[in-house]
């Protein structure tokens, strides 16, 4: 079953989503991933993460869904993951806008982003559930070397 964390990961990279598929997650030992969970807690909504079969949302209010984020490293994965989570909802009746709050590197505010799902973005969505099953049925990617993968958890995985 693709989840939220799969879409991110299709749109981030390829090998990441292989891997984590297939329970190979350095992730653990990552420290921005730590304080990426700690600023989950830190937000001006009042509900807690929401889980519905194989999604879990940051928040959920009367008008959004909302996705929180360390950084804005990488908006349009952090975009279409909400925008996943959006069409699940919306295939339970639900209709919502998403938000994703981004706590900005080295300041004391965060930017918040307005996303809605459409007819366009929707289409798009279900290409990418659909090339995610192929990629994780296949052998792994190989790794692409990008300036941000010197971050990532996967780096030496990957390439040392």
């Amino acid at each position: 079953m693709i989840t939220g964390t799969m879409i991110n990961y299709y749109i981030h990279c390829k090998t990441q989503l292989w891997l984590f598929y297939h329970n190979i997650n350095l992730e653990d030992n990552s420290e921005d991933v730590r304080i990426g969970k700690v600023l989950h807690g830190i937000s001006d909504e009042k509900v807690d993460e929401v889980s519905l079969e194989n999604i879990k949302v940051d928040k959920i209010t009367r008008d959004y869904v909302i996705e929180i984020k360390k950084s804005d490293s990488d908006i349009e994965a952090a975009k279409w993951q909400l925008l996943y989570y959006l069409y699940r909802l919306k295939q339970k009746g639900i209709y919502k806008k998403g938000r994703l709050e981004v706590f900005e590197k080295r300041k004391q505010d965060k930017k918040r982003i307005v996303i809605e799902l459409n007819e366009e973005n929707e289409k798009r969505l279900l290409e990418i559930i659909e090339d995610i099953e192929k990629i994780i049925n296949s052998p792994m990617p190989e790794p692409v070397f990008e300036s941000k993968c010197r971050k990532c958890a996967y780096y030496e995985f990957c390439f040392l």
